[in-house]
């Protein structure tokens, strides 16, 4: 009995293990089978993918000679975070001339690749607005970060598990970690043109290398009408420039003074050079009384159209407070007072104010940051140039504006020369890189000194235009010159 257990127990174990080698080859077959079965369908995703991408991508090139660049930019960055099923991207271009690059289009909650800090943004209803903002005046440079680094390298970055890359800056904000990373660089030719970002995907999985693919195709495919959309947007800005230029020179030019009155004490004369850039030069006679006379040169530091406005508002101001002011600092104090608040951080005016008094030939003046007058007196070859002190107008208060700022007074008797000028004049450059400068100035007005205060002027602008020859002058030249008779 013991002997036909034995031999049971052993037929037993012979069937058991012919039934587990039938199916244990099942069993992986089955394995297999699954693993195929999901390796196919990824193939089906990924072909119906790059289908969509080869039939869709062409739609929104079609008319991209008529779009402007940010439309351009937001089209190409929706489409890429729609086909990688991204939750968030941007688009940075790149400024060649300043090897910065700047977020120009931007989809939903981006996560920065650098570091914020700490109250520089504020959840609430308007985060992303507020994200959205700091990214877009984040300037990158080439290097810096993953995507100055993508930007200079050339090379694309595909993070599977952005978590556990030191390169990713993370934050305690939840929905601003990155998960999933994917940033491709942007080319025309062999030139980097900018870098698309894509973060996490919607999904919460992580992006696929056919994801890197994708991004990658779009991006060669968007390079080239981004490039020419950026051709397109500089030549407008070229345009828009030059019409700000126009209307500037047009509105600097009526404000000088097409003649300058006549007095039978004194002479007078001046000049306005343009230069290829608009300056804020401006120069007047303003008869304060019968026996007085207000004299002004100055310059504002401001370009274009806010350069020629400000210059207008001085000149408004000026006219308005000169009568019945004699000494010329209350009147630039005055000036700082109502212009300060309606300059610029980064414009300022400097300027010299002199009060002629055509009867007794007492000249007084004080200088806002400006240049002091040359005097050269009759019997003398010595250019007098008291420097007193003066600060320019739109820098300090008033307070700290007119304890500074100083009168000087000066004996003038007939034949003496008066010549006041802009930094046009002496920064004047030749093809040298040489400035004329002050000493040639100088030597010029003593050359032509004999010559009426018109025909001085005329030579003095000859001398400094021969001196530059063809070299295009970028600011203006002005002068004004008085002699007693």
């Amino acid at each position: 009995m013991s002997i036909i257990n034995v031999e049971l127990a052993n037929l037993n174990a012979i069937y058991f293990i012919l039934i587990l080698s039938l199916i244990i080859p099942i069993i992986l077959q089955r394995k297999r089978y699954r693993k195929l079965y999901h390796h196919h369908k990824t193939l089906v995703q990924e072909k119906e993918a790059a289908l969509g991408f080869v039939q869709n991508v062409g739609s929104i090139f079609e008319d991209a000679e008529s779009v402007e660049m940010n439309q351009l930019l937001e089209r190409v960055l929706h489409y890429a975070a729609r086909t990688c099923k991204a939750g968030s991207g941007a688009i940075y271009l790149l400024d060649k001339e300043e090897s910065m690059l700047s977020a120009r289009a931007l989809s939903g909650v981006i996560p920065p690749l650098f570091e914020l800090s700490s109250n520089s943004l504020k959840v609430g209803p308007d985060t992303t607005h507020q994200l959205h903002k700091i990214l877009s005046e984040k300037k990158i440079s080439l290097g810096e970060t993953l995507i100055g680094k993508v930007a200079l390298k050339g090379n694309s970055e595909y993070i599977y598990d952005a978590e556990m890359d030191v390169r990713v800056p993370q934050t305690n904000i939840d929905f601003l970690r990155i998960r999933t990373l994917l940033l491709v660089p942007m080319r025309f030719g062999d030139d980097i043109i900018g870098v698309m970002v894509l973060a996490n995907r919607t999904s919460n999985s992580r992006f696929a290398t056919s994801d890197l693919n994708l991004a990658q195709a779009l991006a060669a495919q968007a390079s080239v009408p981004i490039h020419y959309a950026g051709l397109q947007e500089a030549l407008e800005q070229k345009r828009q420039l030059d019409r700000d230029m126009l209307i500037a020179r047009q509105i600097q030019h009526s404000l000088l003074p097409q003649t300058l009155p006549w007095f039978p004490e004194v002479d007078l004369a001046g000049f306005n050079h343009p230069a290829l850039d608009i300056g804020g030069d401006y120069y007047d006679v303003i008869q304060i009384d019968k026996n007085h006379i207000g004299l002004v040169i100055a310059d504002v530091s401001g370009k274009g159209i806010g350069g020629a406005l400000m210059m207008a508002v001085c000149r408004s101001v000026l006219q308005a407070n000169a009568q019945n002011e004699y000494d010329p600092s209350n009147m630039l104090s005055s000036l700082n007072k109502t212009l300060s608040a309606n300059l610029a951080e980064d414009m300022f005016i400097s300027m010299l104010y002199m009060v002629l008094n055509t009867q007794t030939h007492l000249l007084s003046y004080a200088r806002a940051g400006h240049e002091a007058p040359l005097i050269l007196h009759k019997n003398s070859d010595q250019i007098n140039r008291e420097k007193t002190a003066g600060i320019a107008i739109g820098l300090v208060d008033n307070p700290t504006f007119s304890s500074i700022t100083e009168t000087t007074n000066i004996q003038l008797k007939s034949g003496d020369l008066i010549v006041t000028y802009t930094d046009g004049i002496t920064e004047a450059m030749n093809g040298k890189n040489e400035e004329w400068g002050l000493i040639e100035l100088i030597e010029s007005i003593k050359k032509h000194r004999k010559d009426d205060v018109s025909d001085l002027l005329k030579n003095i602008e000859a001398d400094v235009l021969g001196f530059v020859g063809n070299v295009p002058q970028y600011d203006d030249m002005t002068m004004l010159a008085i002699k007693i008779k």
